[in-house]
């Protein structure tokens, strides 16, 4: 067997490899540079930036009153719920409603739909829900003081008859799922902070 003889002037780098390198390195930083406004045009403008959190001030809303916001071009519904709608809404048991789902998205996975896991703890007299019906997408009433609330106290839906409760869920109507709940925190004890 013959052994393979390599000479020293082999193994050193010599003018052509250094042109390869350069070449390849230029290449690279030509292409990464041609690519950048196309990667960077992707991202959201500053217009949809600020849209995707809003504070709300809530002093104002006095006990049994509600509030309508604007959040990524969606009307959310914002109530200061009596005791009494309170305590309708924490009666209901989550298995007998057409939809026993949250619908929470501040919290993970599917949980039952009771009121406290529509609510944030502390604040349970505050509910705060995304205000399109979710049968065809219209805009339930029953966040004026004089508009019909249905049977359930909630909300009502007047184009096809959905009928809500006062924790936004569904009770009676041909919505199938509840009123869906923002991600939303408390920054003070009447602000909060949706998205």
């Amino acid at each position: 067997m013959r052994e393979a003889f390599v000479t020293p002037e082999a193994l050193e780098p010599d003018r052509r490899d250094f042109l390869v390198v350069a070449g390849n390195a230029f290449v690279a930083v030509g292409a990464a540079s041609l690519l950048w406004p196309f990667i960077q045009q992707m991202n959201p403008d500053a217009s949809t930036k600020a849209l995707s959190s809003v504070e709300i001030d809530l002093s104002p809303v006095k006990e049994g009153q509600a509030i309508t916001a604007m959040w990524r071009g969606k009307p959310i519904f914002i109530r200061n719920r009596t005791k009494e709608e309170v305590q309708a809404a924490e009666d209901v048991d989550p298995a007998k409603l057409p939809d026993d789902n949250a619908r929470n998205e501040g919290l993970t996975g599917v949980q039952p739909a009771t009121d406290a896991n529509r609510t944030v703890k502390g604040h349970e007299n505050w509910i705060v829900l995304i205000g399109i019906c979710t049968h065809l997408g219209c805009i339930p009433k029953g966040q004026s003081m004089g508009d019909q609330r249905g049977p359930y106290g909630g909300w009502f839906c007047p184009c096809h008859g959905s009928a809500y409760d006062t924790s936004g869920r569904i009770r009676s109507g041909p919505a199938p799922r509840n009123l869906e709940v923002p991600p939303y925190t408390f920054t003070s004890d009447t602000k909060i902070k949706i998205g």
